[in-house]
């Protein structure tokens, strides 16, 4: 068995690994053996032809139609055995030994179950990436937000954010996990289809008194935003409610009352200000993604419960009881330094 299987899910994204799987290939031996896996989502495209033709050493695992970035992984990984898997997005450019900071870490602190490199953008290398910078945190109601990116502000990096830290997600662009951590703890929800799955994913480990750090002395360079696009409607009612649904699953009882009502008002104001912006599909769909919410919520009614039994830290320390959206826009503090 490998020490580690880096998998990549793919999805009609050719050119993007041809472009971007070389570095992968190139920069990812290790003691204990890696195995490079392409899990293809049931692509139209020559993605598989290609990966046989050019990448010969890279393992195909083929799925019969696109099952959504979550289900997709569980699906792949169970034909996957190795101590450690890197869920890796496949617009993302890795570099010379950026493996072994996080191998050496996870090797010495068992009581981690996953971690993250320090994710910098690939259009621009001195800035950091919104999705995942240097460790993701979450707020009172719900909101992720980054050391290196809070709302829609991202940082330069100048090593501000170089220490090891816990954090309360990390990034499914880079999740390096071990797999029995991830097995064990149901894996992503594939009810998710895409968005806000690896902080589903990463509350439940962190409930369990599992941690989750940022090591950013590993560094790898994400284009981001390669699948949909930031501001597409469909991203915009995934990432809405797919966050009430991990918030139903995974909140401690006494405060899930109280979240729901004020994430209720929330979204009606972020449907107001996409309108006023002229965002009309995007008003909608976080309106859709409400009614979507209410109609699926008691599906994981027995999630809930099961999450809410297993839970050992109640409390976790990486989600902070205050509001981002009041410290970033009436307080000011626009940098996670500032917090």
């Amino acid at each position: 068995m490998n020490k580690i299987a880096v998998v990549i899910l793919n999805w009609n994204g050719c050119e993007m690994l041809r472009s971007f799987l070389p570095s992968v290939v190139s920069h990812s031996q290790v003691e204990g053996g890696v195995e490079i896996c392409v899990g293809d989502n049931g692509s139209t495209d020559e993605s598989v032809s290609m990966l046989r033709k050019e990448f010969p050493s890279v393992r195909i695992i083929t799925l019969s139609e696109n099952h959504g970035f979550a289900d997709g992984y569980n699906l792949v990984l169970q034909q996957v055995e190795a101590t450690y898997v890197v869920l890796l997005n496949s617009d993302v450019e890795v570099t010379p030994e950026w493996l072994l900071p996080l191998i050496d870490y996870m090797d010495a602190h068992p009581e981690t179950a996953a971690c993250q490199p320090k994710i910098l953008s690939w259009h621009h290398k001195d800035m950091f990436e919104y999705a995942g910078a240097a460790g993701g945190f979450i707020d009172h109601y719900g909101y992720p937000y980054c050391r290196g990116r809070i709302m829609s502000l991202v940082e330069k990096d100048c090593g501000q954010y170089d220490d090891i830290v816990p954090v309360f997600w990390a990034t499914g662009a880079a999740l390096f996990i071990r797999l029995k951590d991830y097995r064990e703890a149901g894996g992503l929800d594939g009810r998710f289809f895409a968005h806000m799955e690896e902080i589903d994913l990463c509350w439940r480990l962190r409930a369990r008194n599992r941690q989750i750090v940022c090591i950013p002395q590993s560094t790898v360079y994400h284009v981001g935003g390669a699948t949909l696009k930031k501001e597409n409607p469909r991203k915009t009612l995934l990432n809405f409610r797919n966050n009430l649904l991990l918030l139903y699953k995974n909140l401690p009882e006494e405060e899930l009352a109280g979240v729901m009502r004020m994430r209720l008002l929330l979204d009606y104001v972020a449907a107001l200000s996409f309108l006023i912006k002229g965002q009309g599909a995007n008003a909608k769909a976080v309106i859709r993604a409400r009614h979507e919410f209410k109609n699926m919520r008691d599906l994981f009614s027995t999630d809930r419960e099961e999450n809410r039994k297993k839970t050992i830290l109640n409390s976790i320390p990486e989600r902070i009881k205050s509001s981002i959206l009041a410290l970033f826009y009436l307080k000011g503090r626009k940098y996670f330094s500032d917090l």
